[in-house]
This record gives structure tokens, C-alpha cells and sequence, in this order.
């Protein structure tokens, strides 16, 4: 949901076949998150991870071709295995780049999670395009190594 009426934001719903708890440590372990996060084809060589109120993060990603780029935050609320809440922001980001908010909630559906993502705010359209692009094939991913270890 909007922190406003007029704000550009972006909700994905996803359940993934573990408990909470599991799902919950994908999001918050470095060594769990560096298997999954970011599109199709991206790895993530090096992130600096601190996940608890106040904490912050430092991730880079690298695509299949061109340079890695950083993604930096705060953590701003970190409730297990129930709810994260962290900032998100571009190291050197496109003019329509602006730092937004990221929060995720965990509902256990007894064997299987429902994840729900909100990020917000967005300056255009096609930045929040993008990043739903990013979170969809992430979710993807993430969904796949939950279903093979199974």
C-alpha cells in the first residue's frame, strides 16, 4: 500500500513452498541471499550484510555483460521470522532513481509462505517496471531453489 494516494509503488504477492522461518533466512543470511537475489543471468560477488534495526547493507550485482553496480540500504525494521523493512537505493542511480522503501511480510500458510513485497516510492513508471521485472525473476529463482531442496 502507498505511503500517500499519489505515490508510484509496487506490490508482488508470492508463496514459496517453506516454512516462515526458512523463507525468512533466504532474505536475511548473506550466504543464503547471495544464491537467488537479483535478474535472471546477475550473480552477486560481494555484499556486506547486517540485518537488524539499523543495520546496513551493501550488495553488488553483476549482469551477464557491462559493469557490476551497488545496491545500499538500511535496515529499518527487522522482526523474524514475521516482517523486513529496509531502504533501497542505487549507488550512482539513474536521474529517476529515488532512495524508496522495501517491506516484507512472511504469512505462514502451514507448509508454504506467502511473501508480499510493497516498495515504494517510485519517480516513474518505468523504474517501478523494472524493478518489478527484478523482483519477479528473483522470486522466481528464490522459488526454484526452495522447491529443489524439498
Amino acid at each position: 500500500m502507498p505511503e500517500r494516494s499519489n505515490e508510484l509503488s509496487l506490490e508482488i504477492k508470492r508463496v514459496l513452498p517453506a516454512a516462515p522461518s526458512v523463507v525468512f533466512t533466504a532474505f536475511s543470511d548473506p550466504n543464503e541471499l547471495a544464491k537467488w537475489w537479483g535478474p535472471q543471468g546477475f550473480t552477486i560477488p560481494r555484499l556486506e550484510f547486517d540485518p537488524r534495526v539499523g543495520g546496513t547493507y551493501r550488495i553488488e550485482m553483476q549482469p551477464p555483460e557491462g559493469d557490476a553496480f551497488h545496491l545500499i540500504g538500511e535496515f529499518r525494521d527487522v522482526d523474524p521470522p514475521r516482517r523486513l523493512v529496509y531502504t533501497f537505493i542505487w549507488e550512482d542511480p539513474d536521474p529517476d532513481d529515488i532512495e524508496n522503501r522495501v517491506r516484507l511480510s512472511f504469512h505462514d500458510l502451514g507448509g508454504s509462505t506467502e511473501v508480499t513485497l510493497v516498495q515504494a516510492p517510485f519517480n516513474t513508471e518505468a523504474r517501478r517496471d523494472l524493478h518489478r521485472d527484478g523482483w519477479t525473476d528473483s522470486f522466481d529463482k528464490l522459488e526454484q531453489l526452495m522447491s529443489a531442496s524439498r
